[in-house]
């Protein structure tokens, strides 16, 4: 077996040696809390409001921006100091715990789009796409944050960046660049272009802030570079 094949059979054994401890420190009470919050919001749409697409849209936003802020504590690794000497990669931790979660939150997106009545319903793909921009800037964010922060756990701050950010964003962007449009604008069309924008480059931020800094590989590596 070549060199290349014998690194990925080892890093492949080391992920499933880890799955056990990475179940276990996954932010479960954050997940579940902003899971329940979201579905409420979206559950809202059905028993609280009376054929009003807009605020059903806005309700379904809500909802995602919720289950955002659930994981933006999904890259908290209390262990991270000791997580930091074993051979798999950063990118592939924190890959494992996305994939745990991603089932998850899918399940829980999709309820959230069946509890909204079809005929105030927006778009499926279109409000799943400002969705899933929203998960992974979160994720992006979270990223950031363990790539320049020394804190194991820095998913309050980066909650409250997200959040922030939410509200800032509507405020701040002028009407030709209005990304939290109702589907009967005519710049909706538009609007969606930008949010797949923003999908292409908060993946991107997320994936080069995925590998650890030079001084930490070192550490990795430990004094004998071994």
């Amino acid at each position: 077996m070549s060199g290349a094949g014998e690194a990925r059979v080892r890093s492949a054994v080391v992920s499933r040696a880890l799955l056990g401890p990475v179940l276990r420190t996954l932010p479960w009470r954050a997940l579940g809390a902003a899971g329940s919050v979201g579905l409420l919001l979206a559950g809202a749409a059905r028993w609280l409001i009376d054929g009003d697409e807009w605020l059903a849209l806005n309700l379904l936003r809500a909802t995602a921006l919720a289950f955002a802020l659930g994981l933006a504590f999904l890259l908290d690794d209390p262990a991270r100091e000791t997580t930091v000497s074993v051979p798999t990669t950063r990118p592939v931790r924190q890959a494992l715990r996305v994939a745990l979660v991603a089932p998850f939150l899918a399940l829980a997106w999709t309820v959230a789009m069946l509890l909204v009545p079809g005929e105030i319903r927006p778009p499926v793909g279109d409000v799943t796409l400002e969705a899933a921009a929203t998960f992974v800037l979160a994720l992006a964010a979270a990223a950031v944050a363990v790539r320049f922060n020394e804190a194991s756990e820095p998913g309050q701050a980066v909650a409250a960046a997200v959040l922030t950010s939410a509200v800032v964003t509507p405020l701040a962007l002028p009407g030709r660049w209005a990304m939290f449009v109702g589907v009967r604008d005519e710049r909706w069309a538009a609007s969606h272009e930008r949010w797949a924008w923003v999908l292409v480059a908060a993946a991107v931020v997320w994936v080069a802030c995925g590998p650890e800094r030079l001084r930490r590989r070192a550490l990795r590596a430990g004094p004998s570079g071994a």
